[in-house]
C-alpha cells in the first residue's frame, strides 16, 4: 500500500511539474520585462533601450534583481496553489480542509 502510495506521489509531482511548466507568469518594472514559469524556469527577459547603455550599468542590474524577486514570488504562489490542489486530490474525500487545501 505505500509503495502505491509512494508511485502515484511521483506520479502526481511529475504531473504537477508538467503543470507548472505550461503556466506562464511575468514581472514588468521600469522596462524590464522578466517572464518565467512555475517551475521557476525563466523563459524570457526584455530590456527597454533607455537601459542599454553603459551609464544605466547599475540601474539594470539593480531592476534586473528586484524585478526578477517579484517574479519568483509570484512562482511560488502559483507553485503552493497548485500543491495544495495536488493534496486535496490525493487526500480522500472529507479531509482535504485539514491541511488548508
Amino acid at each position: 500500500m505505500l509503495g502505491d502510495l509512494m508511485g502515484n506521489m511521483e506520479e502526481k509531482q511529475l504531473e504537477m511539474k508538467k503543470k507548472l511548466q505550461a503556466v506562464t507568469l511575468s514581472e514588468t518594472l521600469e522596462g524590464i520585462t522578466i517572464t518565467g514559469n512555475g517551475a521557476r524556469e525563466i523563459v524570457n527577459i526584455s530590456i527597454d533601450e533607455k537601459h542599454q547603455s553603459p551609464e544605466n550599468k547599475e540601474e539594470l542590474e539593480d531592476l534586473l534583481v528586484v524585478t526578477m524577486n517579484n517574479l519568483l514570488i509570484k512562482i511560488g504562489e502559483e507553485e503552493a496553489k497548485e500543491s495544495q490542489s495536488m493534496i486535496s486530490q490525493m487526500l480522500p474525500p472529507g479531509m482535504s480542509g485539514m491541511f488548508g487545501a
